[in-house]
């Protein structure tokens, strides 16, 4: 499309947004963040088709008045607490759906990086685990009991701990990113080395599936959410490394309050893997096909909300705009 049809197409939705705008009267959050998913878009188109021309610089700075608007406002409402995690958070999943590509494939590589160097230095796992854990671990495969160590502590304090780490962990992971995305980056590569070492250990003793139904059925929230938490980061770092269209001031503002929401998105999820952990992980002899069911269910809920219902949302969303 020339660029002269495009500004046809699309002008008078773009003055009736500044009309919106400049109104005095109350300014109702669900308009706005369809205008701003509208706006988003043809940005993106034009950055895309018509880079650097005044309509992109234009839309840029319309976007930027949308999104202060949006976060500007302090009335807080049941509708909006339930219209961001149903719309909001996933719309912004599916925005930076590239950057969650990028921290899985940092975790994952990560990983590999910790089963090859384990098996191909026998003191590595120590380096990575440390002494006393290896050693307690050892104890437990001996007495018959591999994974004795999620039995040891009092269910409500392992909660409140491991719910407390988990959060901090993804926050640092965001906040690392300041440090032009590679505090992030090293964040998952330690993450991930370590979860690749833990698993060959067992691997090594035999007991590679059993402490995959163990492990998983709160591991698989509290990974994902880490990887989330990982993409966060790049969104704040790539900020400040790649603002395109806007100001690095701009860009960085924009970039930092979503991925902090994207952070905040991820506390129910903690929560509820802290409570696996601490109150279910602990039954290490639960039935095989209960543990499956918690692992596979866990895995079907990270797949759908982070990744197919952000689609469909966004995709419903362009319909309905292309149909009015």
């Amino acid at each position: 499309m020339r660029e002269v049809s495009f500004l046809k197409k699309n002008a008078e939705k773009w003055k009736e947004v500044e009309a919106f705008l400049s109104s005095k009267e109350n300014i109702n959050p669900d308009k706005l963040a369809d205008l701003f998913i509208q706006l988003t878009d043809d940005l993106s188109y034009s950055r895309t088709f018509y880079p650097g021309s005044k309509t992109t610089q234009y839309l840029n700075s319309l976007t930027a008045k949308v999104h202060q608007s949006i976060y500007k406002s302090k009335k807080e409402r049941k509708e909006r607490f339930i219209r961001f995690w149903k719309y909001e958070a996933p719309l912004l999943f599916y925005k930076h759906r590239m950057k969650i590509v990028i921290s899985f494939s940092i975790f994952f590589l990560a990983m590999l990086i910790g089963v090859v160097s384990s098996a191909g230095d026998s003191g590595f796992v120590r380096l990575i685990m440390g002494d006393s854990y290896v050693n307690m671990t050892l104890e437990n495969i001996d007495k018959g009991d591999p994974l004795a160590v999620y039995k040891q502590m009092n269910g409500v304090d392992m909660f409140l701990g491991i719910t407390f780490n988990n959060i901090r962990v993804s926050f640092i992971a965001f906040m690392f990113g300041l440090l032009l995305s590679f505090g992030t980056a090293w964040v998952l590569l330690s993450n991930g080395i370590m979860l690749g070492a833990f698993q060959y250990f067992f691997h090594i003793h035999d007991l590679l599936f059993e402490s995959i139904l163990v492990i998983w059925i709160h591991g698989t929230l509290e990974i994902s959410a880490i990887i989330i938490a990982g993409a966060a980061g790049l969104v704040l770092g790539n900020s400040i490394l790649f603002p395109g269209t806007y100001s690095r001031r701009q860009s960085f503002m924009i970039n930092s309050k979503e991925g902090l929401k994207m952070i905040v998105s991820l506390i129910p999820i903690f929560i509820t893997a802290g409570f696996l952990e601490a109150f279910v992980t602990r039954h290490t002899g639960m039935p095989v096909f209960l543990s499956l069911t918690i692992i596979l269910g866990s895995l079907a809920f990270v797949v759908w909300y982070f990744i197919i219902y952000p689609s469909r949302i966004y995709n419903n969303m362009v319909d309905e705009n292309e149909s009015e």
